[in-house]
Order: C-alpha cells, then sequence, then structure tokens
C-alpha cells in the first residue's frame, strides 16, 4: 500500500515512527507537507500536486494519515478534503479534524451526547463578568484561550479577583475563551487515552511538575504507564467516536463524581505514549488502517 502522512516536518518523532511502521509492514510511505501542496479542484478527475524531488507531480496515494498541526488546519484540511473527494482513504476526515479543533463545537457535540466533562462555559465580549464565573462555581477555576495547544493560553485563576482580571484581560485582547470548573482532586494529573478504531490501545498518567497545574509534557510534566478503569476506557472510545475519528488522544481527568473528558485530540503525539508504555502506537494505527481501508472510502463519521 502507498501511504501518505501529512506532516510539515519528517523529522518529527510521531512524523519518523509512522514512516517506520508502514515500512516495517512492506509499505512504502511519503512524508507530504501540506502548504507546499496545490489542489486541481475539478469535477471529474480532483487531484493534488506537490514538488517531489526537484519536480512537480500528482500525489497519488491508497491511504493518508493526517498529522495536520493546528495552524494549518484549515489548508491542511483543504487538501486532506481533496485527497478524500478523489477517493483516497484518511484514517481521520477532515470534517472530524476540523470538529475536534473547533474546542466549542466539540464541547458541544460531547454534551449532547452526554459525555461527562468539567463545567465549563464559554464567551466573547461577555459583560456579566460575576455571572461568568459563577457558572462554574467560582474559584478557582480555568480560563482558556479556544486556540491554545501545548497548555499555552491556559490559566488558574485561584481567586474570584484573579478570575476577573484575568476574563477582563482575553476580553481586551478580543479573544474567544473559555472558563471551567478546577477538579482539584485530580491533582494536576490527567489521563491520555490513545484510541484506534474502538479500542484504547494504550494509556498513561501525565503529571504536573512542582508548582504547575498542567500536565502537558511539553512543559515539563512527567508520565507514566496507568493501569484504566472499564468506565474510562468506554468514556474515551465514546468520546473519540462522537468526534468521529478513529486515531485520536483522549485526555481524561478522575474527579469526584467519575471521569471526565477535558479533550479530544486528532493528531495526538506518538513519543510520550511510546515512551511511558513500551508499545508500538505506531504500528497499531499501520494494522489499524490496513483492515480499515479494505472497507473502501470514508464514509462520515460523527455527527455535527
Amino acid at each position: 500500500m502507498k501511504i501518505g502522512i501529512l506532516s510539515r516536518n519528517p523529522r518529527l518523532y510521531s512524523t519518523k515512527r509512522l514512516v517506520e511502521a508502514a515500512e516495517e509492514r512492506g509499505h512504502e510511505a511519503q512524508v507530504v507537507d501540506v502548504l507546499k501542496c496545490f489542489m486541481n479542484i475539478t469535477s471529474n478527475r480532483p487531484t493534488v500536486h506537490s514538488k517531489v524531488q526537484g519536480k512537480v507531480r500528482q500525489l497519488e496515494f491508497e491511504a493518508v494519515i493526517p498529522r495536520i498541526g493546528a495552524s494549518v488546519t484549515a489548508y491542511g484540511t483543504a487538501v486532506l478534503r481533496q485527497f478524500e473527494v478523489g477517493g483516497v482513504y484518511s484514517v481521520n476526515e477532515s470534517i472530524a479534524i476540523t470538529r475536534s479543533r473547533d474546542k466549542l463545537r466539540a464541547h458541544q457535540l460531547l454534551a449532547r451526547k452526554g459525555v461527562g466533562m468539567p463545567i465549563t462555559s464559554y464567551a466573547h465580549s461577555v459583560e456579566a463578568t460575576d455571572e461568568l464565573i459563577e457558572s462554574v462555581g467560582g474559584a478557582p477555576l480555568i480560563v482558556k484561550v479556544i486556540e491554545s495547544t501545548h497548555g499555552n493560553g491556559v490559566v488558574l485563576a485561584e481567586t474570584n479577583k484573579a478570575a476577573e482580571s484575568l476574563i477582563n484581560a482575553f476580553r481586551s485582547l478580543n479573544a474567544d475563551f473559555l472558563v471551567q470548573e478546577f477538579i482539584k482532586e485530580a491533582g494536576g494529573s490527567d489521563i491520555r487515552c490513545f484510541v484506534v478504531g474502538e479500542k484504547v490501545i494504550a494509556a498513561m498518567q501525565r503529571s504536573a511538575k512542582e508548582g504547575e497545574f498542567r500536565s502537558n509534557l511539553h512543559r515539563g510534566g512527567s508520565a507514566q504507564v496507568i493501569k484504566l478503569k472499564p468506565e474510562e476506557r468506554a468514556l474515551a472510545v465514546r468520546a473519540a467516536k462522537v468526534m468521529g475519528l478513529d486515531v485520536a488522544g483522549v485526555d481524561l481527568i478522575r474527579s469526584a463524581h467519575g471521569p471526565l473528558v477535558i479533550e479530544v485530540n486528532s493528531s495526538p503525539g506518538l513519543e510520550g505514549i511510546e515512551k511511558a508504555t513500551g508499545k508500538d502506537v505506531a504500528g497499531a494505527i499501520i494494522q489499524f488502517i490496513e483492515k480499515d481501508a479494505l472497507k473502501g472510502p470514508n464514509k462520515p463519521k460523527g455527527r455535527g
């Protein structure tokens, strides 16, 4: 099978591991920078082109693995959509990626399906600051920019006064933001569940470094293997399914009233999870593609 890996950087751990896993199983893998692609949009033969070995060529794959960063979501998903229009299988569809990247839409879809999450309110230039703070139970609470990644733009407000100041700051930036209940009993830890198909194939607990509440590995957090409870496995798979993702990193926290979903990631990194668990996650993705691609072109999954 000829597999295209849509990634801007072939040197990234996740990209290299997917190439290795594909080649180990006898496939041909090519890394493609979506920003260097152009599309020929025609009704009878839609194509994607890029410069390969100094020449502009049409890209022809039987399957693609999108590793589209948040900063290039719009154009990246447009290129992916062009492959889909041409009948190319994608392990995660463009509509599912855009659905999960829009944090407001993702929260609304999860809520509609009854998926447990921390109490969350969204706003833009809201003037009812006190009411917004009280809507999530008051401080301590989280204030987060909608476009945040790797823990950037995520701030803990320990008092209502601090929350008010943060909200006013985000308002002055003309930014969309969310205010979210702070789950103190999680103790600065969360759980990354790596979902492939309808199974959690690996899971790790991420813990924040001392003096930090964000558990992201990019911010110095640590990771270790963890045994999931049955309800946590079921919740992770359900959250990925609501988004329509066949490969997803579902982040959970353990609260006093059960596991809660805090995010569903459509391009989860492989380095942390593989090193913490010792599992061949990249190989599991390729094996899933081998079976799922035989079913034919993608059909829309999830809703909304």
